[in-house]
């Protein structure tokens, strides 16, 4: 048999597949899913909780609790979202756990009405590789990252990290696509002003060696 399946004149997309597999108890099925996104779940549990030891504990719980609810999977969104979701909770917990006495949500922060909003910003940092390497911006941006509170972060991440869509970012975290791309405006404009400041900085004291 192929390994895609139509319904009707929808394609089944292969994680559908793997996911009914692994619920009929094959294993290695699951393996398989494990294997294409757990480096794409360390990476946003990584951003979350900024501490590697708990990521790779987010992503082992994550894959755990996904597998002992492959039943609760409906199949009406994507298996990674559905995945991401989970994960973003856990990652939640973990700072919550590490917060004593103060509660972490991605519902923290206060919604305010951003009117229309640009779909995107354009070149909104520095041009970056006349001064510095691929490795010294990326170290440069997660640290600018870690600063934005969480519920902007974990926006921050999915969007425009990890590439998924405003609707796949709404659905993954619970929220309305007005809210996402609120806080997805102000998280941009939060780490530009942010990146911009540092560049300058930078420069003003002799650029990069």
């Amino acid at each position: 048999m192929p390994d895609i399946q139509t319904q009707g004149t929808e394609e089944v997309h292969p994680d559908v597949l793997l996911v009914n597999r692994a619920r009929e108890g094959d294993v290695q099925a699951f393996e398989k899913l494990v294997k294409q996104y757990d480096r794409q779940v360390f990476r946003i549990a990584q951003h979350i909780t900024q501490n590697r030891e708990d990521a790779e504990d987010v992503v082992q719980d994550s894959f755990l609790k996904a597998y002992e609810k492959l039943d609760q999977f409906q199949g009406n969104s994507k298996f990674y979202t559905w995945l991401v979701r989970i994960a973003v909770n856990e990652a939640l917990m973990r700072l919550r756990k590490r917060r004593t006495g103060r509660m972490v949500s991605i519902d923290e922060d206060v919604e305010t009405e951003e009117g229309s909003m640009p779909r995107d910003l354009a070149d909104w940092g520095p041009d970056p590789e006349q001064q510095y390497s691929q490795s010294e911006l990326a170290e440069i941006l997660r640290k600018t990252i870690q600063g934005l509170p969480p519920g902007f972060r974990v926006v921050f991440v999915l969007r425009d990290v990890e590439g998924l869509s405003t609707e796949e970012t709404a659905e993954t975290l619970g929220l309305s696509v007005p809210a996402v791309k609120s806080r997805l405006l102000r998280a941009r404009l939060q780490l530009r002003e942010r990146l911009s400041r540092y560049f300058r900085k930078d420069k003003r004291n002799g650029g990069a060696k």
